[in-house]
């Protein structure tokens, strides 16, 4: 597939120069002919009438004007895409329609297949459970899976959902949770390396990872992530220090080794809680993610 990829990209470049050469190459043949008709035909017309020279100044004008205009836009895009550049922004969507979905999607299939995938997110139902998610297929090619999920049973859970509109409940949002950990389970069932941790504070970020790409959403009080402004930064090979993949990347990793979050045990559905040291201390019940029964809180966060 990449290889494929590869050498479409390859024509396109090919078929895109040739076409450049061919427009260079008649401009340069078009000019001789178009000084002439304006030296010896166009000009001493427009000498002897007055409104035709007239005409012809308004014209140039507007045509200078209008080509000052473009070179001022193509200068400033032009900063945009170096700060693009240096921020290493691969795409960006602010609205969640079909033409957006559509563009995301185009983007996921063009990248290569990730060996390993980290998610750090509040349900997980958008981002991989439902059927239409974006990264539901990329997840069963990748080998380790990594998933950080927001406790519903922690207080911050119940805060959360309290900010939200009203047709999101806790009840909706722990069925969100269970649908996810069911998709991981099948995964496991694939013989995918997936380990999953909970967390007890609201989020800041949306962060997954795929390969040398990240997702970014700001977690918003108040309203739905999936609503938020969505950036996509990759990886800079070149220049690893620049761009926000490092960044993210670095804080997803800080949260997943942070013992404060324990472990979702898939056999025995129980959170396992260890010490810095990676030793088990303690287990503790999830529920049974109904939103009904009375909330396991996590350990709490002191430093």
């Amino acid at each position: 597939m990449q290889r494929d990829q590869r050498w479409l990209i390859g024509v396109r470049q090919v078929l895109l120069h040739m076409c450049i050469t061919v427009l260079a190459i008649a401009i340069a043949f078009s000019l001789p002919a178009a000084a002439q008709y304006i030296l010896y035909e166009w000009w001493p017309r427009v000498a002897h009438d007055a409104n035709l020279l007239i005409a012809t100044e308004v014209g140039l004008a507007a045509a200078l004007v209008l080509l000052f205009n473009i070179s001022h836009l193509a200068w400033q895009d032009r900063q945009k895409v170096r700060a693009a550049d240096l921020a290493a922004l691969a795409y960006a969507r602010q609205q969640n329609n079909w033409l957006a979905r559509w563009r995301e999607r185009r983007l996921v299939k063009r990248l290569p297949a990730a060996r390993d995938a980290f998610i750090f997110t509040l349900t997980g139902f958008d981002t991989f459970a439902d059927e239409t998610s974006l990264l539901r297929d990329p997840l069963k090619t990748a080998y380790e899976i990594r998933v950080m999920l927001l406790n519903p049973y922690a207080r911050s859970a119940e805060a959360r959902v309290n900010s939200l509109p009203q047709e999101i409940t806790l009840h909706s949002f722990s069925r969100e949770v269970r649908a996810s950990i069911d998709y991981l389970a099948s995964l496991r069932t694939m013989g995918k390396k997936v380990t999953l941790k909970f967390y007890d504070q609201q989020p800041f970020w949306k962060v997954v990872v795929l390969g040398d790409h990240v997702w970014v959403q700001y977690c918003h009080s108040g309203f739905e992530v999936k609503h938020e402004p969505e950036y996509v930064f990759a990886l800079n090979r070149d220049h690893p220090r620049r761009g926000f993949f490092v960044p993210f990347y670095m804080y997803v990793l800080e949260q997943w080794g942070d013992p404060r979050h324990p472990e979702y045990d898939f056999d025995t559905g129980e959170l396992v809680c260890r010490d810095r040291l990676g030793k088990e201390v303690k287990r503790v019940g999830f529920g049974a993610g109904d939103g009904r029964e009375s909330p396991v809180l996590l350990t709490p966060q002191t430093a």
